[in-house]
């Protein structure tokens, strides 16, 4: 409960979100789509049999989140966090008439969203870039539903990030009458919350500076505008074999990855060696997030799935 006053007095909603582009997000497109599967999906997978492929997996969890959030064609839905677009291009092909925006830290995810879209003839779909800390939509700007895939963990202050997602979503009076609903996914310890401090070591540093890791409840404490609907726990196995499939297809695809890291290295005067050593630092990360992930049979660390619907 000190951890979670401490979060709800915080002045930012996300703290060093240069960090996350720097670590994530704008490395080169190419290399982190040669560790991806087909969609492009950056998060945990739902591989329902164990026997999926890396694009089955894929499928499944973006269907899952379909039924979740009961989306329907003719919404209009933001793709809160929206990574490289596997949620927001899936969605504008699925649903051709919804309106889907894609909200993103990072130029280089609306570059490519934007290029997706383009070559596969989506015209349902739009990427905006913008810091959450301070964007803001247009008050005639409203969502009948509002994703957010592993977007949370780069947050502090949910009170602050709650309240302006409630903001974002159409009045139940707009224009059915229907409830508009907020869908969540993180990755999440199952009972303690933490923060991911540079002093702390390694994974900090290089992949998670200003991060936090969430407990299962923890959004339960933030439902100042926002009522919980009901939640879903989701053993870490699947994500530990998600990552075990990143960690498979970087290495099939090396010559083409490390190549790509090197040329971005050069470009950036910093050298070829800084180019390798990041793609040996992703393969650690991959690594060493499988364990996390599949500790005591995936029952430490998982994923939560939220539905939230606004306060009367």
């Amino acid at each position: 409960m000190h951890w979670i006053e401490q979060v709800r007095v915080r002045a930012t909603i996300a703290d060093l979100t240069e960090k996350a582009n720097e670590q994530h997000y704008e490395v080169s497109t190419q290399f982190i789509l040669s560790c991806l599967g087909p969609y492009a999906k950056y998060s945990s997978c739902l591989y329902s049999t164990g026997k999926e492929s890396l694009e089955e997996a894929e499928v499944l969890m973006l269907e899952s989140y379909c039924e979740k959030a009961q989306l329907r064609d003719g919404l209009d839905v933001l793709d809160l966090g929206c990574g490289w677009g596997s949620l927001s291009l899936y969605l504008a092909q699925k649903y051709p008439n919804s309106r889907i925006t894609g909200l993103s830290n990072s130029s280089t995810q609306k570059a490519y969203i934007d290029t997706a879209a383009k070559s596969r003839g989506l015209t349902n779909v739009q990427v905006i870039t913008a810091d959450v800390n301070t964007f803001e939509f247009d008050s005639s700007a409203r969502f009948d539903r509002v994703l957010s895939i592993e977007m949370f963990e780069h947050m502090k202050n949910y009170k602050m990030l709650m309240s302006k997602v409630s903001s974002w979503l159409r009045p139940k009076t707009e224009p059915s009458g229907e409830d508009s609903l907020f869908f969540v996914h993180i990755f999440c310890h199952k009972m303690t919350p933490y923060h991911f401090e540079e002093s702390d070591g390694w994974m900090a540093q290089n992949f998670f500076s200003g991060g936090t890791m969430p407990s299962h409840d923890l959004l339960l404490y933030f439902q100042d505008d926002l009522s919980l609907v009901r939640s879903w726990w989701i053993n870490g196995q699947h994500y530990s074999r998600t990552l075990e499939d990143w960690l498979k297809q970087q290495d099939r695809n090396a010559a083409v990855g490390l190549a790509e890291l090197e040329k971005g290295a050069e470009r950036q005067g910093l050298g070829k060696e800084h180019g390798r050593k990041m793609f040996y630092r992703f393969r650690v990360f991959y690594i060493a997030c499988a364990e996390l992930f599949g500790l005591n049979s995936g029952e430490e660390w998982g994923v939560g799935h939220y539905l939230f619907r606004p306060k009367d």
